[in-house]
């Protein structure tokens, strides 16, 4: 729900159709794609590879404003792995996702707190919390 005090800093428009079959593309020109299955001989993307691809990019933003509160400065390489699983339990489907991050030369234990105050951060990682079964960890 929105307020009369948010302030909207962007929207993203696109437009789809066919569904996993289809093609989906940005009111800006920006975005064009074709879509496939999952595991479909396709050469297009899915949603989940998208999702995964938008959230891991929005978490390594978090990670740049949490970063400073544990004194550090993320180096370039730094590096998050997001794995979505479309899962089928029953006849019933869901998402459940792994965020494998890269830190290199911090110590783990600095980099786990990074990483789990990004988490707390991040829009996408706000969006699924309590949704889905999520995983983040520091390398």
């Amino acid at each position: 729900m929105t307020t009369s005090t948010d302030n909207v800093l962007y929207t993203a428009k696109t437009h789809t159709t066919g569904g996993r079959q289809g093609e989906s593309f940005s009111s800006d020109g920006n975005l064009d794609i074709q879509l496939t299955p999952p595991g479909g001989n396709g050469s297009g993307t899915n949603p989940e590879q998208l999702f995964a691809a938008g959230w891991s990019a929005c978490f390594l933003s978090a990670m740049g404003v949490t970063a400073p509160k544990h004194n550090v400065k993320l180096p370039a390489d730094t590096a998050v792995d997001a794995e979505v699983d479309l899962l089928n339990t029953d006849g019933e489907f869901s998402l459940r996702a792994r965020l494998n991050v890269t830190i290199p030369g911090v110590d783990q234990a600095t980099a786990q707190a990074i990483v789990d105050d990004a988490h707390q951060v991040c829009p996408y990682s706000k969006a699924t919390r309590g949704n889905i079964d999520v995983t983040v960890t520091a390398a």
